[in-house]
């Protein structure tokens, strides 16, 4: 059920220990059977199930033939033909401010100039690029973009950048640096009625998620907990538990809680917005983390729906 919520997009099972029962061949026929019958039911794609062994090292780096009667490739083998999990770099910008650094060596002629350190979220970082503050609303244009290493080019999402606007703006640790609103398709430069510019990232106060639960203490509505997205703390209130997932049956049943390890569908309402979207849209902007406000200890994951 995890790997289904976390877009996990290549499935391989390995069926170890199967050395040390009596008739290897039908033991992983059954379990295949359910493997499969199961992964039908989530709607999840299973790339390939593999007898192994650990022991004796079947079809772990190199191929058994005929072993349980399987007659594909090695369990190292298949993972290094799968595909590389997609980044969202097609997306609109999104960018998470980690830390401001701010020049101050008097060699530095640039008064002022600050770097907006982070991972690149969404999209592609480039000079050139218009840009939005999150919360403040403030315009800017992205100057110049630096990698890691403080060599200047363009970053793509899920590498960290150094990004230099050509403007003084208020930007502090926990902002999201956005794209540009821009203008609907419709609109005309001789529309006077034409709607406001749209964000690609708008906030939202309300969410509707998919939450894992970790905290001993069970998770019921009321309840308020500090909620982490990228670096921005705000306030979250459990607003209503919709439902709780069976973990073995993905059937949906009524909860008044989520105990410890359970996973359910959860109304949160924000002290703050957030530029949350769906976790199956972007990753980085569905996601958050609920902490709870006395102990400090992780208490959930959250996944935007």
């Amino acid at each position: 059920l995890l790997v289904l919520l976390l877009r996990v997009p290549s499935l391989v099972f390995a069926v170890n220990k199967l050395d040390a029962v009596q008739d290897p061949a039908l033991a992983f026929a059954h379990i295949r059977a359910a493997l499969e019958r199961f992964a039908q039911a989530a709607g999840i794609a299973v790339r390939a199930t593999v007898p192994v062994s650990a022991l004796k090292g079947f079809n772990v780096v190199d191929a058994h033939a005929g072993w349980c009667g399987y007659q594909g490739p090695s369990l190292l083998q298949i993972l290094e033909l799968l595909p590389t999990t997609p980044a969202d770099t097609a997306l609109p910008v999104a960018f998470p401010v980690q830390w401001v650094e701010k020049f101050s060596a008097s060699a530095d002629t640039s008064q002022g100039r600050r770097v907006f350190w982070g991972r690149v979220a969404a999209g592609q970082v480039a000079p050139g690029t218009p840009v939005q503050v999150f919360p403040s609303g403030q315009l800017a244009t992205v100057a110049q973009v630096l990698d890691h290493a403080r060599r200047p080019g363009n970053v793509p999402a899920g590498a960290s950048a150094g990004i230099v606007l050509d403007r003084e703006v208020d930007v502090s640790r926990g902002d999201w640096i956005l794209a540009a609103p821009s203008a609907p398709s419709a609109a005309s430069d001789d529309d006077f009625d034409a709607p406001a510019p749209v964000s690609p990232w708008p906030g939202q106060r309300e969410l509707h998620t998919t939450v894992a639960w970790m905290d001993d203490e069970p998770l019921v509505a009321g309840r308020v907990y500090w909620a982490l997205h990228g670096h921005r703390w705000v306030k979250a209130k459990v607003r209503r538990i919709v439902h709780r997932l069976d973990i073995h049956t993905l059937a949906e049943e009524d909860a008044s809680q989520l105990e410890p390890n359970a996973i359910g569908h959860v109304e949160l309402l924000l002290q703050e917005p957030v530029p949350a979207a769906p976790f199956t849209h972007a990753r980085v902007l569905g996601s958050l983390i609920l902490v709870d406000t006395a102990s400090h200890k992780t208490a959930g994951a959250v996944l935007v729906n």
